[in-house]
């Protein structure tokens, strides 16, 4: 792939002036974007803020001028409302092709809570979704996670065109499931015994070994996808909880960027309980790019 077709990028970055917004300019600042790539900043705040409106001004034009010099093309802006509702409403207005925000502003101090900006944007903006935590000390892992879904797939083919930095330490992860006995209730008088029968060791043997090679191809299969967009990747295959499993890699290996994807939600569906894209963003130590498959 054309590296120039690569790095061609639509930003919409949501400001807020939090330490993960200030994260999120130096690790949107590494991307080799070329010139003139077009961002539109955007600021919201709740009516219980405008009397901090002026300093506002300041730090958005601060971070104006920090992507001005190095030649992006920026549309500022400054609007009243709820701060999710806005930014998605922006980035269904503007079509962005990433959409970039901290991962907690000065209205989560606790971190991500459930239905917090961060977490609200994700689920329901229909952009690509790069949640950036602080400190960001560069980018030079990404970890992606595939599951071998159309919305993995999306995720892979999206990777393919993402500006990564020359030399990036990329790693594909597929969880394989943990091996679930199933569950027999035994009646008795007033009562049920519950027995987790073991399966018999060839069966199990059996098994394991055909979800191995099944992931294994996978990965090979994604890898290579990945090395027609000229990038080479590293295969990682575990097995357990899926989320549990990419969380605990990506802070052993100090990975700077995990890349998954979602289904993605709109109005009417409601929040998806479990998911594991939204536990990477609730959870994980490290920066989290949430790449959306709309249905239909």
């Amino acid at each position: 792939m054309n590296v120039k077709a690569r790095n061609k990028m639509k930003i919409l970055f949501a400001d807020d002036g939090s330490e993960h917004a200030r994260a999120a300019i130096k690790l949107l600042l590494d991307l080799p974007l070329p010139s003139e790539t077009p961002v539109h900043l955007l600021r919201v705040f709740p009516a219980g803020q405008t009397h901090a409106v002026g300093q506002m001004e300041k730090d958005l034009n601060v971070t104006r001028e920090e992507l001005l010099s190095h030649q992006m093309r920026v549309k500022s802006e400054l609007l009243l409302g709820d701060p999710a509702q806005k930014i998605v409403e922006t980035s269904e207005q503007t079509r962005p092709t990433l959409t970039v925000l901290g991962a907690k502003g000065l209205r989560a101090t606790l971190g991500i809570l459930l239905g917090g900006v961060a977490q609200q944007v994700v689920e329901y903006a229909g952009s690509p979704v790069l949640v950036v935590r602080s400190p960001y000390h560069g980018l030079r892992r990404v970890l992606l996670v595939t599951d071998g879904s159309p919305s993995s797939r999306n995720a892979v083919r999206y990777l393919g065109r993402f500006p990564l930095p020359t030399g990036i330490d990329l790693r594909v992860m597929h969880v394989l499931p943990p091996l679930i006995s199933p569950v027999i209730m035994e009646p008795y008088f007033g009562g049920r015994d519950t027995y987790l029968p073991t399966p018999a060791p060839e069966e199990e043997h059996r098994i394991l070994a055909a979800q191995e090679r099944e992931g294994k191809v996978l990965l090979d299969r994604t890898c290579e996808s990945l090395s027609k967009s000229g990038l080479n990747a590293s295969p990682v295959l575990v097995r357990g909880d899926a989320a549990t499993e990419i969380i605990a890699y990506a802070k052993e290996e100090q990975v700077d960027l995990i890349a998954a994807g979602s289904r993605g939600l709109n109005q009417f569906q409601g929040w998806l309980m479990g998911s594991v894209s939204r536990k990477l963003v609730h959870y994980s130590d490290c920066s989290v790019l949430v790449v959306k498959r709309k249905e239909g």
